[in-house]
């Protein structure tokens, strides 16, 4: 019974750890003294009417805002754990091998279409397959080369489109994919419109010019790619805030 005490210790005690960063973060986005505040001196605190009541009315704003953040705070720590099991694999067999690996992943999918789809169909699998290859080789390269402001805008993205391209195409030609991608892809696209395109009307433009059948769910997705990359990107590093790790330290 010790152990699986000690485990559940340690994660309130790292969930704790968390609120308290992402708190003291919202903090200083008003009070910045609080980030000058000496390791000696001490702690600054408010010392008027007015900064007592601003601060404790921000803090409870930034309490309520933590119900919100934390849960994403958490997804970043699961999206940061995945990416990184994947750079560490990458730097291990190195760029050469990371595309071989690619080119083997998405050579087979096609060798598949070639036996299951036409000629069309595995044309087209092919295409997004090398598609999805470059998309893997430029990811990687941003996410090397550059600082997190460009791993997030355009690394992210590209992984998603090497992610999810070649599923779409695939499930064009075949009949199986399709009654698992379209419907799903038919419901989110709903969603989109009627929760989030709303500014503007954009969702009734959307509807009113274009309609989600054969190549229309290719488009879809290579425009959902780049949000949904940012998004990926933005929760992770929400998460190197709150937990930082040493590989975060020497990229700063």
């Amino acid at each position: 019974m010790r152990a699986p005490l000690l485990a559940s210790t340690g994660i309130v005690a790292g969930v704790r750890y968390d609120l308290r960063t992402l708190h003291g973060l919202w903090m200083a986005l008003a009070f910045p003294q609080l980030r000058e505040s000496h390791p000696v001196l001490g702690q600054w605190y408010p010392q008027t009417t007015t900064q007592r009541v601003t601060y404790r009315l921000w803090a409870v704003l930034g309490g309520l805002g933590l119900l919100v953040g934390y849960p994403l705070t958490v997804a970043g720590f699961a999206i940061r754990f995945y990416a990184r099991r994947f750079d560490r694999t990458a730097t291990r067999i190195g760029v050469v091998g990371t595309v071989l690996l690619a080119v083997v992943v998405w050579g087979a999918l096609a060798a598949l279409a070639r036996l299951r789809f036409s000629p069309e169909g595995f044309l087209a699998v092919a295409a997004a397959g090398s598609v999805a290859v470059v998309a893997t080789v430029l990811a990687l390269g941003f996410a090397r080369v550059g600082g997190r402001v460009t791993t997030v805008l355009f690394a992210y993205p590209l992984g998603v489109v090497a992610v999810f391209l070649p599923p779409v195409v695939a499930a064009l030609y075949s009949p199986t994919l399709a009654g698992v991608v379209f419907p799903e892809s038919e419901s989110l696209a709903i969603w989109l419109l009627d929760n989030v395109l709303v500014v503007g009307d954009l969702n009734a433009t959307l509807r009113a010019r274009f309609d989600l059948v054969g190549f229309a769910y290719v488009g879809m997705w290579s425009g959902l790619a780049v949000p949904v990359g940012w998004v990926l990107g933005m929760l992770v590093t929400l998460a190197n805030l709150v937990r930082p790790t040493a590989d975060d330290d020497e990229t700063e």
